[in-house]
């Protein structure tokens, strides 16, 4: 007979090796217990799901779902996970629905000489397919064909090309390193220990518009990435193009009988819980001379529940005193409002930074 490990035996050991992920706080043995001989339509099982955790001591999430079926048939784990990750969002709690219309903005078309760029990116998974931790190679490439499909019907200011990871010329590789787009085979833990980059560049590529205003990668940490961005300081105009871009794919991706993964309590479904709801994270680049060196800069962003890293990516320094400034969450408002939100915050961040210049105090624009 084969041997076939007891639950108790094959729960993993977080306690002796010292993990500090957020699911070695949530998952129980008797959790584990429940869970544990549950599989997914797909397939995937719960070690599947946590294997980052296991493989990695940080303070990492550690969980990552196979297929969009992982959030309903682990629920108690995904649920304790994204109730700590998004500050509170309990199992009743329900995520708005979609919100792409830039014309309710308020504001949005900051000075330059503050905001220097601004981008806005989400994640999207197509209805019916694994996530990439699970997905197989046919699948993967039945994802890129249906997404290229879409994208090829994009018009207009929108319109673009497809580039292959497997089929792209040297010259074509060198412009997109030198424009900042490609994405390389990832190193992170979230990627390589939860196998998402297996059979790599397979069915792996990146779309971008004439005006490189409007960019897709496909196949990487989500089945589709959409970004859109532009230099200077006008957030509102970047949001316009992305709403209208999203609506366009989902049309377009709807005539061909498919869609994108919702949720009607979680939103869009993408492979990690950190980017549920929305998946949206909106960034400007930001120059603070003086209120990057304010005691109180970093209290001052998380009052404004923005979030700050380097230029260059996460854990990254600024340079010059330029920062990424975005919103910390992603769920639980829909994207206007958050789009809302880092309006509001880099106008606030942008009088203080002016009083500061100008010798005067800030202590009356300090959030409370």
């Amino acid at each position: 007979m084969p041997f076939s490990p007891s639950a108790k035996q094959n729960y993993p050991d977080y306690k002796s090796s010292g993990h500090k992920c957020m699911v070695g706080r949530h998952l129980t043995p008797e959790m584990y217990e429940q869970l544990y001989d549950k599989k997914t339509v797909h397939g995937v099982t719960l070690d599947k799901c946590i294997q980052p955790s296991v493989d990695n001591t940080g303070r990492i999430i550690g969980l990552v779902a196979g297929d969009p079926e992982s959030y309903e048939v682990f629920k108690p784990l995904f649920d304790a996970v994204i109730n700590e990750k998004h500050l509170g969002f309990g199992p009743n709690d329900k995520h708005p629905p979609p919100d792409l219309d830039a014309s309710k903005l308020v504001g949005g078309n900051f000075d330059p000489k503050y905001v220097k760029s601004s981008r806005i990116r989400t994640g999207r998974s197509v209805k019916g397919f694994c996530l990439p931790p699970s997905i197989s190679r046919a699948e993967r490439r039945e994802v890129e064909r249906i997404l290229v499909e879409a994208l090829s019907g994009l018009s207009g200011d929108l319109a673009g090309k497809y580039y292959p990871l497997n089929k792209m010329t040297p010259e074509v590789e060198k412009q997109l390193i030198d424009d900042h787009f490609l994405f390389q085979k990832p190193t992170g833990h979230l990627m390589v220990n939860s196998g998402a980059v297996r059979d790599w560049p397979d069915g792996r590529g990146i779309w971008h518009n004439v005006e490189k205003t409007f960019l897709i990668w496909i196949n990487e940490e989500d089945q589709c990435r959409v970004i859109a961005m532009e230099l200077g300081g006008n957030l509102k105009n970047t949001f316009e193009r992305f709403g209208r871009g999203l609506t366009q794919i989902e049309g377009l991706m709807k005539k061909g009988g498919n869609e994108f993964a919702w949720s009607e309590r979680l939103g869009y479904i993408c492979t990690c819980p950190s980017n549920l709801g929305t998946g949206l994270r909106c960034s400007v680049h930001m120059q603070l001379h003086k209120l990057s060196k304010h005691p109180k800069f970093e209290d001052i962003i998380l009052g404004l529940q923005l979030q700050k890293r380097g230029t260059g990516g996460e854990h990254t320094e600024a340079v010059d005193d330029v920062y990424d400034i975005s919103n910390r969450a992603r769920l639980k408002k829909s994207e206007r409002e958050f789009v809302q939100l880092v309006i509001d915050g880099v106008n606030k961040l942008t009088e203080m930074e002016t009083r500061l210049e100008q010798g005067k105090s800030i202590d009356d624009l300090i959030p409370k």
